[in-house]
């Protein structure tokens, strides 16, 4: 039986246009980025001018983009390296509750060595309070770092508001933007971000590929040592067939394709939604009510007296794929701590609830499919 994939949160398929590019890339540019001969050069063309798309894409520099291989290398680089680098002006970091685990861990290491973190609350909605971050930063403050948009329930974060408070302040302001690249339209001069984390395998992209984009003076030390590469940022030998293939992504994802692609997912939702209203199916929306303000392509929805183990695997049995949470977190016994955030301990929501979570290739017809299934999953349990 073929399965109906909608847990693209946790990762897309690849584009054919970026499996055609890398398979020639890997055939005819096969060289060695930093080394002074035919094919060295080829393949530092093919990698300069994916360096350029890309920082196009989100209005920054060429030099301004570190290639890694994906968010948790990026998050990593960008916490560690900025909080080792200005301890000496402080040890105080501010995030947020809900974000990824390559974040949360690493700033739990950073505690290790001394720093102190406070982790901002959010409301209902996911989103965290402008009020209470500017209540929280202090002179000691040396970063902030909150993500764009939230992996498990879809949030936009307020990061151009947050760009605006923190330039009156000497603090490095990240973003995890994992979710957010490749849907969203991102201009870091825009949003007033220090440092921002992709990963390409979000938007149909290769694994083990992203690119952490430093603005121009922050000057950060190596995080990976070794070579000269990336602007003496992160050494190694770069993938050139990966970041062929993460600017083909990149490329296909254009503004107007974005555009379209997030009005065509707000009326997968819709549809959804309202297949469940019409059965009389009982549910929550985890996260923005209204979906218009949550990331196009994440819905997340509790289905009452229906225990997220027990859909998750009659939703696979009858041949979809969804997901209980984040992909990182997938083997865990624990709840999301994304709704433990949002909720009280005894709230049902935290031990009911799945994402469900579209991309570009997903078709009305397979959300079609997924709604009467859900639907008749949810009735009969709901009747038991």
């Amino acid at each position: 039986m073929a399965h109906i994939y909608l847990d693209n949160a946790a990762t897309t398929r690849m584009a054919p246009a970026v499996i055609d590019v890398m398979q020639t890339a890997m055939t005819n540019t096969f060289g060695n980025a930093s080394t002074p001969n035919f094919y060295g050069h080829a393949a530092k063309a093919t990698l300069e001018q994916s360096r350029h798309l890309i920082a196009q894409s989100i209005n920054a520099h060429d030099e301004e983009i570190i290639f890694t291989s994906g968010g948790s290398e990026g998050d990593n680089t960008a916490l560690i390296t900025t909080a080792l680098s200005r301890q000496k002006q402080g040890h105080h970091i501010i995030s947020t509750t809900i974000e990824h685990e390559a974040v949360l861990k690493t700033l739990q290491f950073l505690e290790s060595l001394g720093f102190e973190v406070t982790y901002l609350p959010v409301n209902d909605q996911g989103q965290i309070e402008i009020a209470d971050l500017k209540a929280a930063l202090r002179p000691d403050t040396i970063l902030v770092s909150v993500m764009m948009v939230n992996n498990e329930i879809g949030t936009i974060n307020p990061i151009a508001q947050i760009g605006a408070l923190l330039k009156d302040y000497p603090v490095v302001f990240h973003t995890d933007a994992v979710q957010a690249y490749g849907l969203l339209d991102i201009d870091v001069q825009a949003l007033q971000v220090d440092l921002l984390t992709t990963s390409a395998h979000k938007l149909n992209g290769p694994k083990m590929m992203g690119f952490m984009y430093e603005r121009q003076g922050l000057n950060l030390p190596a995080f990976i040592h070794g070579g000269d590469q990336e602007n003496k940022r992160r050494a190694g030998t770069e993938n050139v067939p990966a970041i062929a293939g993460f600017a083909e992504a990149v490329k296909l994802h254009d503004p107007t394709m974005k555009s379209q692609t997030r009005q065509r997912l707000q009326q997968y939702k819709s549809l959804l939604l309202g297949t469940l209203k019409q059965a009389g199916v009982q549910f929550q929306i985890n996260g923005p009510q209204d979906i218009s303000q949550a990331a196009p392509h994440i819905l997340n929805i509790r289905i009452a007296n229906v225990a997220t183990d027990l859909l998750q695997m009659k939703l696979d049995l009858a041949g979809f794929i969804v997901s209980g949470g984040s992909a990182c977190t997938a083997g865990s016994l624990e709840p999301s701590h994304v709704l433990q955030a949002l909720y009280s301990p005894s709230d049902p929501r935290i031990q009911e609830s799945i994402r469900i979570s579209f991309d570009t290739y997903t078709t009305q017809d397979e959300v079609q499919q997924f709604a009467q299934a859900l639907q008749e999953i949810a009735v009969n349990q709901q009747k038991g």
